[in-house]
């Protein structure tokens, strides 16, 4: 019987590398990590990520500032050396709050998010940052502008992008009955114009 030729097995094929979501990492307060009916995953930090197709950490607590530690006792520096500061570095990290700095001399926030920022320079250099200035669904006072001005002259400083949501009208059904948080489809609105922002400052996924 003639001899049979071994049977041909095709070469390997190299997987083709897939670029994947970026890595990012959010500080803030109750309105990133939700509040009331609103959940962490539901959130307008969730919502961005799931637009933006990130790979979504988030950190903080509801109640907390660059100055307020609030119940949880912890600012938002002590939430980056505790949760995220030993972690390998992200593409980039949204710092978003200033609401519960009420009561707060401007100069002490300048201070605390100075130090935030550049303890973030020193710990992840190649690292982008965007720093989100003070919610507010309702009308702001007086002194929410003196914070989002201080908390404006630290990003500048820190040559981090500063996005400004104070001065935005949101509908009424964006808004929770305390009259502070936002309801779901308030994150949703909050999402939008977040997404709007990073995209016009170049901060979305390379495909």
């Amino acid at each position: 019987m003639p001899r049979s030729e071994p049977m041909a097995h095709p070469a390997p094929v190299s997987p083709v590398p897939v670029a994947g979501p970026q890595t990012v990492m959010v500080i803030g307060d109750s309105f990133t990590v939700g509040s009331g009916p609103v959940a962490r995953w539901e959130s307008y930090a969730a919502l961005t990520a799931r637009e933006l197709d990130w790979q979504l950490i988030t950190a903080g607590a509801a109640g907390t500032g660059f100055v307020n530690p609030g119940r949880v006792g912890r600012t938002f520096q002590d939430s980056f050396d505790r949760e995220l500061a030993w972690r390998p570095a992200p593409d980039l990290l949204v710092v978003s709050g200033g609401h519960n700095d009420r009561r707060t001399p401007p100069s002490q926030v300048y201070g605390a998010a100075a130090r935030l920022l550049e303890s973030v320079r020193e710990r992840w250099p190649g690292t982008g940052i965007v720093v989100v200035g003070p919610l507010w669904m309702g009308t702001a006072p007086g002194w929410a502008f003196q914070v989002r001005d201080a908390v404006a002259l630290a990003a500048g400083e820190a040559g981090a992008v500063f996005l400004d949501p104070l001065g935005r009208r949101w509908d009424g059904a964006m808004i929770l009955p305390d009259g502070v948080h936002p309801t779901l489809e308030g994150h949703v609105g909050i999402a939008r114009w977040l997404v709007a922002a990073l995209r016009e400052n170049g901060f979305e996924r390379a495909s």
